[in-house]
């Protein structure tokens, strides 16, 4: 888990900071997007509605997992705020969330149904857990 966490937050970092290409497929291509990261990964890769939290997706991209391919969807607030979901094949089946920080990242970390779920974000922990929250809903209500 605690290793999942740090690819997951790696890739948080690597990425927020990109201006010009932070994701490959653009938000405007959700379907699109959903669909590729579906058959690249081998799970439903679903990118939750974030517009409640303050949210409009950015986009994502394909990366290499601990145990195969990894999504990343990357959002961002009205004020440039960034939050990113990785998920990716997980060794434990269910967990609860549990929260990790490192200097200027901090990360939620659960696991269902053999996916892993990673929501990371430079925000204060409320914040943070306020949008893992609402993704967790939305992945319990569509089967993960």
């Amino acid at each position: 888990m605690q290793n999942f966490t740090l690819d997951a937050l790696d890739a948080h970092r690597l990425y927020v900071v990109e201006v010009r290409h932070p994701v490959e497929v653009p938000g405007s291509e959700r379907a699109h997007l959903q669909q590729w990261l579906t058959k690249r990964c081998g799970w439903d890769v679903r990118a939750p509605e974030l517009a409640a939290a303050g949210l409009k997706l950015v986009g994502g991209r394909l990366l290499p997992g601990p145990a195969g391919p990894a999504s990343f969807l990357m959002y961002e607030s009205a004020s440039g705020e960034r939050f990113t979901v990785y998920t990716a094949k997980a060794a434990a089946e269910t967990t609860q969330m549990r929260y990790s920080a490192q200097a200027d990242a901090s990360a939620l970390f659960w696991a269902d149904r053999g996916v892993g779920y990673v929501v990371s974000g430079a925000g204060d922990r409320g914040r943070l857990n306020q949008i893992a929250q609402a993704v967790y809903d939305q992945m319990d209500k569509n089967g993960g």
